[in-house]
This record gives structure tokens, sequence and C-alpha cells, in this order.
């Protein structure tokens, strides 16, 4: 398979794959504001373009949303999925980025060079990994790698609304033997990381309804009942003294970390103090009793995502305001189920709404399980040395906090496990203002998929 040559070809062409990456960063894909609707689709085109030009059988294929990205190469070995997305997230505040989040270039930092701009992270630098070892590997060898399917999403930052309804409709074409995401980031700077599972999400949001309209303050100070003042109760009632969440069965289907897992943890290279830094703490705020790793990646959560109602105007509006409202996500591991934890956590509002007072949920908002990969498969282990072959460090297998819907997906639609493998940072900003992705993560993300598919490709 000449990997040598390929890693050398990577080394020698690094900087045309950094100007295609400036091309695509380029294009605005937002996919959540219809405004840039047109360039979301451009940026689909521009990948459609790019895969053929490399010998991917490519296609656009259009959604009631965004258009879905789907390419071939039907090679010899197991079938791959690599599946990313190429829409990002809104700029604001643009005030607060320091060069135009579309004009892409790199930077000199006391950590090296990065490539700064929205999306060069999250995840059109890291997609163009895949595609520039695939590049790579057919420069080399006249063919791209094995069996390989190309999924990319249009929609992730906006929810994926057309994904699931296209993943049933195209089921037969997208199943594969495994599928590779490069979504992800290391567990610490230099650490490579392939993630064994997800905490599934749960989102809700309710408003909660005093009196009939908005009140003089001094006439019915007093007597009137202040939905912010109540639901600020509620809120606090959500979670005891020790950060556990305090609703009735909550922790229903949640299993304790096995002890040779947390003795693995230990020396995944996992920082906490500069974690905790990075985000200006100094100690961890979560659940008693469980470490900061632990906390992260293996308990449940309960968060408090907005707050609001009143008067937000400048200078003072002298008003009780007739609602209030919430915002909730939760992070779901083991076997919760979010159906159930959306009910339970329903009773324990509406068990304390006071006389005179009622709630209104949204009823358009959805959830998803945990999902656990099984890590015991052989390309887990093949892949974990490759990873530890290019970053000269010992690949370890990790949690994620995060919530990756497509990886839940390809279990429940697809019965594919899912291998996450990325190459971003801590400190990457992504969906923040002056984002950015390492030069090293970039280079060497490329080299570890030379490497993975040298691997488990066939």
């Amino acid at each position: 398979m000449a990997l040598n040559e390929v890693l050398t070809e990577i080394d020698n062409g690094l900087d045309n794959a950094i100007d295609r990456l400036f091309e695509l960063l380029r294009i605005r894909s937002i996919s959540t504001d219809p405004a840039y609707k047109a360039e979301t689709h451009e940026a689909a085109e521009w990948l459609v373009k790019e895969l053929e030009s490399l010998g991917f059988e490519a296609g656009l294929r259009e959604t009631p949303g965004h258009p879905m990205v789907v390419a071939h190469h039907r090679g010899e070995g197991p079938r791959l999925l690599f599946y990313g997305h190429y829409d990002v997230q809104p700029v604001d505040p643009l005030e607060l980025w320091k060069t135009p989040p579309f004009e892409p270039e790199l930077q000199d930092t006391p950590n090296g060079k990065v490539i700064r701009g929205r999306g060069a992270s999250d995840d059109k630098g890291q997609l163009m990994t895949f595609i520039e070892a695939c590049r790579a590997w057919k420069a080399v060898n006249g063919e791209l790698p094995g069996n390989l399917v190309i999924f990319l999403e249009g929609e992730e930052e906006s929810g994926s609304p057309s994904l699931v309804p296209f993943m049933k409709e195209n089921a037969e074409e997208l199943t594969s033997d495994l599928a590779l995401i490069c979504d992800t980031s290391m567990v610490s700077p230099g650490v490579p990381s392939i993630a064994g599972s997800l905490r599934g999400m749960l989102k809700d949001e309710f408003t909660l309804h005093g009196p009939r309209i908005d009140l003089h303050s001094g006439h019915y100070g007093g007597p009137a009942l202040n939905p912010l003042r109540e639901i600020s109760k509620i809120i606090a009632s959500l979670h005891d003294e020790d950060g556990r969440v305090a609703v009735e069965g909550f922790y229903e289907g949640v299993h304790e970390v096995p002890a040779e897992q947390l003795e693995a943890w230990k020396t995944c290279g996992f920082d906490e103090k500069d974690y905790l830094q990075h985000a200006g703490m100094t100690v961890p705020h979560g659940e008693a009793g469980y470490s900061t790793l632990e906390q992260q990646w293996a308990r449940p959560t309960l968060e408090i995502n907005g707050l609001w109602g009143g008067y937000q105007g400048a200078g003072t509006k002298t008003v009780i305001p007739a609602e209030a409202h919430c915002k909730i996500t939760c992070r779901l591991v083991g076997d919760m189920d979010p159906a159930d934890i959306r009910q339970k956590i329903r009773k324990h509002i509406e068990d304390r709404l006071p006389v005179d007072a009622r709630v209104t949920w949204d009823g358009n908002l959805d959830g998803t399980p945990t999902a656990v990969m099984d890590t015991s498969r052989p390309e887990f282990e093949a892949a974990r040395q490759a990873l530890s072959d290019e970053w000269s460090r010992e690949a370890v297998i990790v949690g994620m906090g995060g919530s990756i819907p497509i990886g839940t997906f390809f279990k429940s639609i697809l019965g594919m496990d899912a291998m996450l493998i990325g190459f971003a940072n801590d400190d990457d900003a992504i969906h923040s203002p002056n984002e950015k992705y390492d030069v090293k993560s970039f280079h060497k993300g490329i080299r570890s998929w030379a490497r993975i598919l040298d691997r488990i490709a066939g």
C-alpha cells in the first residue's frame, strides 16, 4: 500500500491542502439562517466537485432543507462510511472576532500555527483531513483506498431535520460495516483519542404563565403572582446542595463506571487544571463524589440554558411580567430514556406550580439516547495502534460529554457501530468568535487517516 510514500505525499502537499481548505472556509454555509441558503448549497456543490476530481462517484442529494453529499468508491475490503458536516454556526457576536470569520488566515500563536476562521475546526477542517488522506493515497497508489462511502450533511448545526428521513430512505445505500466520524476532539493536546461512547440529549422549554397581562408593580406589587419569582423557585428545586438532580427517578438507567475503566481514564492525558482554567474556573461544580472526567463523560446532567422574562431594555420598567421562560437540556447516559426523563422533569415542575400559575411546553423538541460503541471490535484496536504510531503517544479510548446524534442514528437506523476520531482541541473556540484549528491537528489528522485506512480498509 506504500504507506510511507503516502505520508510523504501528505507532507509535501500540506500547503496546497490548506489552500483547498481555505476555499471551503470562505463559503458562508450557515445552515440555520435562511439568508445563507444559497451559500450552504454552494458548499455542498464544492465538495461534490472535489470528490469527483478524486474519482469518487459523488452526487448532491436534495432534501426539504439543505442537501446531503453522498459519494462512493467501490473497492475491495470492508465497507467504511465517513461522515462529516459542511455547515457552520452563525458568527455572532461579530464584533468579538479579531479577523473576518469567513476570510481564513494562518496565524502564529505561542502554541504553533493555527488556521483561523468559522468552520476551521467544526467541521470543515476535520472533514477535509479525511478527503486529503484519500487524495494523497490516490496520488501514490493510482486509486482510492478500499470500499468507501462519504456522507456529508448540511444541517448538523441546525438540528439535522432532514437527516433521519434521509437515512431511512437511503438505508441500503448508506449501511456499511463501520462508520467513521471526525467531528470530535482529543482528550488533551497531542493525545490521540477514540470516543467509545456519547452522552444522549434531551431538550425542553417551558413558559410559566401568571397574570393575564403585565401588571403595574405599584398597583399589584404584593398581591400579584410574579412568574419570575416562581420560576426561580422551581429552577432552584431541580438540584440538591451536592449538585445531584433532584427530579424523582432521574437516575434510573444510570450505571456506575467499571473500576478498570476509571483506572484507564486516569492515564488518558486529561489535565483537569487546564480544562477548568480554560473555562475560567478553579474547581468542578458538578455532582459531588465524582471526578471531573466522570462528571463530563459518565454522569447525566440537567442544565438551565436560558431563563428570562419581563422588561429587558435599558433603564427600568416597573412591571410584574405575565410570563417567565426557561430552556433546559439534559445529557443522558446508560439506559436513560429521553421520553421517560421528559415526563419526569415536567411532572416535577408542574407539581410545584402555585395557585393561579400554569405552564405550557414546547412540543417540538427532540431527544436522543446515549450511544455506546463495541470497542472490542478489531478495527478499534487497529485504529488505536495507527494513531499511536502517528502521534508517538499511546492513543486512548475515551468517553464524550457531548451528544452527536449521528452516532446514535448510525446504530438505531443502520445498525452500525461508529468510530469517532477527531483532532480538535478544547481551545478551538468552536461555536464562538475566533474559531481556530491547529495546523498540527490538520496535518497529523490527514496522516492519521492515511494510517488508519492502511490498517482497516483492506
